[in-house]
C-alpha cells in the first residue's frame, strides 16, 4: 500500500509526463507502457498483455511494439527514473534524502535481493536493472521492485482463480460496488466484452442477475486477496526493521496524497487511502 503511490508518481506527476515527452513520447499511455515495459526489453505486445494482464489485447497493441520505433528500452528506463526522481525531490524535499529514508532503502534491498525472481517476471527484469546509485533513484528502484513483486503475484492469484483479465475487473467492480466507467475504459474493454465477461461469471454463480457478487463470488475474491497477500509476503516478510520501513514511506506517501498528483479514481488503480485521509483532515479544517 505505501509503496505504490511512491512507484505511481512515474504515470501521474507533471515531471514524468515532461520526462516521457522530452524522449519522444506523447500522451499518456505510451509512457505508460514504455516505461513499465522496458525492463523486459523491446517486447512484442503479447508479452505486455501476459505480464501486465488486465489490458484488452489490442488496447495494447495501440502502442506496442510501436512505441520502440521512438524510444529504445534503455532510454525509456532512464526517462522514468528521471521524471520520479525529480517528483520526488519536489514533493518529499529532504525527507527522500534524509538518513531514515535511506536506512528503509537499504532494507527493502536486502529484503529484493534475498527473494527469488521465479515465476516473477516484471519484478525479474527490473531486478536486473542497476541501482541507480543515488538516495531518491534507489528509493523509486526499491518500491518499484516491491510493487512490481506485489503484481505478479497478483496475476499468478488470479490465474489460479480460473479468471481472464476482463473477468477480474468486472468481479472487482461488482464487489466493490464501484463505477465499471472507473476502470473498464482505461483497460480497453468494450461494452460487449464486459457484458460477456459478466455474463462468464453469471454462469459460475460469481456474479447475481442484478451486478452483485454472490456470496460464492465474494469468498473467491476474499480468496483471491489473501493469496496475493501471501504471495507478496514472500519479499514483505524478509524486510529488517519492517516497522522502520513503514514510517519512512508512509511519511513520503502522505505527503504524495497531500500534493495532490495522483487523481482518484485513476486509471492503473492506485488505492486512495492516502488521499482519503487527506480530504478527511481538509474536511474538519
Amino acid at each position: 500500500m505505501v509503496a505504490e503511490p511512491i512507484h505511481a508518481l512515474t504515470y501521474f506527476a507533471p515531471e514524468s509526463h515532461r520526462a516521457f515527452e522530452a524522449a519522444g513520447l506523447r500522451g499518456f499511455w505510451r509512457g505508460y507502457f514504455a516505461g513499465r515495459a522496458a525492463p523486459l526489453g523491446a517486447v512484442d505486445a503479447n508479452v505486455v498483455v501476459a505480464t501486465f494482464f488486465g489490458f484488452q489485447p489490442e488496447f495494447v497493441r495501440r502502442a506496442v511494439p510501436g512505441i520502440w520505433a521512438t524510444i529504445t528500452p534503455a532510454r525509456a528506463i532512464d526517462a522514468r527514473l528521471e521524471g520520479a526522481g525529480a517528483a520526488l525531490r519536489r514533493i518529499a524535499g529532504l525527507t527522500v534524502s534524509g538518513e531514515t529514508t535511506r536506512i528503509a532503502v537499504e532494507r527493502l534491498r536486502e529484503a529484493i535481493e534475498r527473494t527469488s525472481v521465479a515465476g516473477r517476471p516484471l519484478f525479474a527484469a527490473n531486478a536486473d536493472l542497476d541501482w541507480p546509485g543515488d538516495p531518491v533513484g534507489d528509493l523509486w528502484h526499491a518500491v518499484t521492485l516491491v510493487r512490481e513483486h506485489r503484481g505478479d503475484g497478483h496475476v499468478n492469484a488470479l490465474s489460479v482463480a480460473a479468471l481472464d483479465a476482463c473477468e477480474a475487473h468486472a468481479l472487482r467492480i461488482a464487489d466493490d460496488g464501484i463505477p465499471v466507467a472507473s476502470i473498464q475504459p482505461y483497460r480497453g474493454w468494450s461494452a460487449d466484452d464486459w457484458a460477456e465477461a459478466t455474463q462468464r461469471l453469471r454462469v459460475r454463480e460469481l456474479i447475481d442477475d442484478g451486478g452483485t457478487t454472490t456470496p460464492r463470488g465474494r469468498q473467491l475474491r476474499t480468496r483471491i486477496e489473501a493469496d496475493t497477500d501471501r504471495l507478496s509476503a514472500v519479499l514483505v516478510d524478509r524486510i529488517p526493521e519492517p516497522e522502520l520501513v513503514i514510517e519512512a514511506l508512509t511519511t513520503i506517501a502522505a505527503a504524495i496524497a497531500a500534493a495532490r498528483v495522483i487523481p482518484y479514481p485513476n486509471p492503473v488503480g492506485v488505492p486512495d487511502a492516502f488521499a482519503s485521509a487527506v480530504r478527511s483532515e481538509e474536511s474538519d479544517e
